[in-house]
């Protein structure tokens, strides 16, 4: 009789413990749901939305390019946030099990990325950049990939080269180019000061800082709060992982 009961007690505690797995998994991933819904919203508002931004955003490639990242995360959180909910109030082990399986792939991903960025970061040094933007860089050809990035940094950052814009002197295009030339902020149309006067050479009206060190003072501040958040969208995925198995692993 007193193993029965113990026994049964025993079955009790578990079933508890499952119970609040459950509730917590779901009510974790409804958050994750919400989440990726309203980056969805977000991105697909801004490339819809009749009213203008619309443009303004396709006249800058960084943040046409960072419209898409954002509707793809959106993507991937909806899809993470509704296999969990469904599979943990479901206890549907088909759903739980792909929900583990999309969140080990997404960690694993996250973990070969950091390691490469590890490995290659001698690529990112400003000897590097340089060499590479005196090699590849061809002006006003914006239908190549690379000069096109190249200027797109140039006029977000105002900024002229890799250190300065005398980079471009032994360059293969050899002439300061048209992003590198200041605009006219206070008008907002983003006309330039003197394009004439920068092209010819003078320094007052051009960029005269490195893209190198604008990028890096710009995300100097960030540098710290991306490792804080990398490190928790790590644990909550550990986490995640852990939940969805022992759920998998308890329903009957």
């Amino acid at each position: 009789m007193g193993l029965g009961q113990a026994s049964a007690h025993s079955t009790a505690m578990e079933g508890d413990c499952l119970s609040c797995i459950k509730y917590l998994m779901f009510v974790f991933n409804f958050f994750i749901f919400l989440g990726g819904s309203f980056l969805l919203g977000v991105g697909i508002w801004v490339l819809v939305d009749p009213s203008g931004f619309r443009e303004i955003v396709a006249a800058n490639p960084l943040l046409f390019t960072g419209v898409y990242i954002i509707l793809a995360m959106g993507g991937m959180l909806f899809l993470l946030g509704f296999l969990g909910c469904c599979g943990a109030i479901r206890e549907n082990k088909c759903l739980l099990l792909f929900f583990f399986l999309l969140i080990l792939i997404i960690f694993l991903a996250e973990l070969a990325a950091a390691i490469l960025a590890f490995i290659f970061r001698e690529h990112l040094t400003r000897e590097y950049f340089t060499k590479e933007l005196k090699k590849h860089y061809q002006g006003y050809n914006n239908s190549d990939v690379f000069t096109s990035t190249w200027n797109a940094i140039m006029t977000t950052f105002e900024c002229c080269g890799v250190n300065s814009p005398e980079d471009f002197q032994d360059s293969l295009f050899g002439l300061v180019p048209e992003a590198c030339c200041l605009r006219n902020s206070n008008l907002g149309d983003g006309s330039y000061i003197n394009k004439d006067g920068c092209l010819t050479g003078s320094m007052t009206y051009r960029n005269n800082k490195g893209c190198y060190s604008a990028v890096v003072d710009y995300f100097e501040t960030y540098i710290y709060l991306a490792g804080a958040l990398a490190i928790v969208v790590l644990t909550i995925e550990l986490f995640a992982m852990v939940f969805a198995m022992c759920l998998f692993r308890g329903i009957q």
